[in-house]
């Protein structure tokens, strides 16, 4: 027992810590990829390559001047960020990062909190952060504070359902709400890896998850064209970088889902060294750089798609949740429902690389009329209509 409680406190210092200095770094890299892409040079001159510029950042705003508006509801201002910056971080607890670390005392999952029911925990602990940017935009009274809180509230349940049915095909399929047992799940073959079975759950989720860290194109609740800062515009000093880190941290919460969720978590593809006993420190190494390798391509999606992509107008973002993506996550479960009952209960294949493959075709058998539809003539027809003149 006490074994257990200090491995927990020490990945639970080790985690939060890593995700600090994570977030910090990150805000970094955006500028300097930022930077890439616009031809300039970025953040160069705190630390080498600029490196030391968000503790400088953090630095200046932990001795900003802490201002309050005067008609703002001053309790509900000051309890915002926390509601919003907790969640955040609580959201990682149940992500295993690495293979089982084994110790003279036993082996210690590379998880803080191996719970059997992680992802429905992950669900109820993130939809608990737009709390705290209704509260902001509430407490600040201040109009266009409220109108961001407001539409982080709308983009929240509209997107929520969609992901949350694409992950239903995922707990579908691998019979399990353990994100342990999911990872597990998908070693063997690089093909069992959920993105190839489930390709349209993971577009979906993808999508859902870029709109739920209100990351560009769906950066509605803090629109700077239209709402000023949106729900923080009355927020300065540590409480405004509070709303800051739990935006990054959940975009690395979201990253890390999908690396878990589709890719495999920390499985290193094209070998089996690292699915098996006996564990060893070495291979507790390789598990988690993979996963880091994993969770960091994805950051770098979110960054891309931030500088490549413009704003959705409002009403276009709520027609991408409820007319498109509810739709196709309902369609979508029922069909992999329909395959998977198939394969399992009348041919009785057991799920391995020919199992997934199978399902891969009826993905790309779905995405098809799925591209047509949303095309809406703008791609294949206007080609051929170019050709033809």
């Amino acid at each position: 027992m006490t074994f257990f409680l200090v491995a927990s406190i020490v990945k639970l210092f080790v985690v939060f810590n890593v995700i600090m200095v994570g977030v910090a770094l990150i805000t970094w890299f955006e500028r300097r990829v930022c930077a890439w892409m616009q031809d300039r040079l970025g953040p160069n001159r705190v630390g080498p390559f600029g490196l030391l510029q968000p503790a400088a950042d953090g630095l200046k705003n932990l001795l900003k001047e802490e201002t309050y508006p005067a008609s703002a509801d001053r309790w509900l201002f000051i309890l915002a960020p926390a509601v919003s910056f907790v969640p955040a971080l609580l959201t990682f607890a149940v992500i295993p990062f690495g293979s089982p670390l084994p110790t003279k005392w036993g082996e210690v999952p590379m998880v803080v909190a191996d719970l059997p029911v992680g992802f429905l925990y992950i669900l109820a602990i993130s939809s608990l952060g737009v709390y705290g940017i209704v509260l902001a935009g509430w407490s600040s009274n201040n109009k266009y504070a409220l109108l961001g809180g407001l539409r982080a509230s709308a983009q929240m349940i509209s997107y929520e359902i969609a992901m949350g049915m694409s992950t239903v095909a995922v707990l579908l399929l691998m019979g399990n709400v353990s994100l342990s047992a999911i990872v597990a799940r998908q070693q063997g073959s690089i093909f069992q890896w959920n993105v190839f079975p489930l390709a349209l759950a993971y577009f979906i989720f993808t999508v859902s998850a870029f709109a739920e860290t209100n990351r560009i194109p769906f950066d509605l609740p803090e629109a700077e064209a239209e709402l000023v800062a949106g729900y923080h515009s009355e927020y300065s000093s540590m409480k405004f970088s509070m709303f800051i880190i739990a935006e990054y941290s959940n975009m690395v919460t979201a990253s890390a889902l999908m690396a878990t969720l589709f890719f495999g978590g920390w499985d290193i593809p094209f070998t089996a060294w690292d699915n098996a006993a006996p564990w060893s420190v070495l291979k507790t190494v390789a598990t988690g750089l993979a996963f880091l390798a994993k969770t960091g391509f994805f950051i770098f999606v979110y960054i891309w798609v931030r500088w490549t992509l413009p704003r959705f107008r409002y009403d276009q973002l709520m027609a991408v949740g409820w007319k498109v993506l509810l739709p196709l996550s309902l369609i979508y479960l029922t069909v992999i429902a329909t395959a998977v009952w198939y394969l399992h209960d009348q041919l009785h294949w057991a799920y391995d690389t020919r199992f997934a493959l199978s399902l891969f075709a009826v993905n790309m058998a779905l995405a098809l009329p799925l591209f047509l539809v949303l095309d809406r003539g703008r791609l294949v027809s206007g080609s051929v209509e170019r050709r033809s003149a």
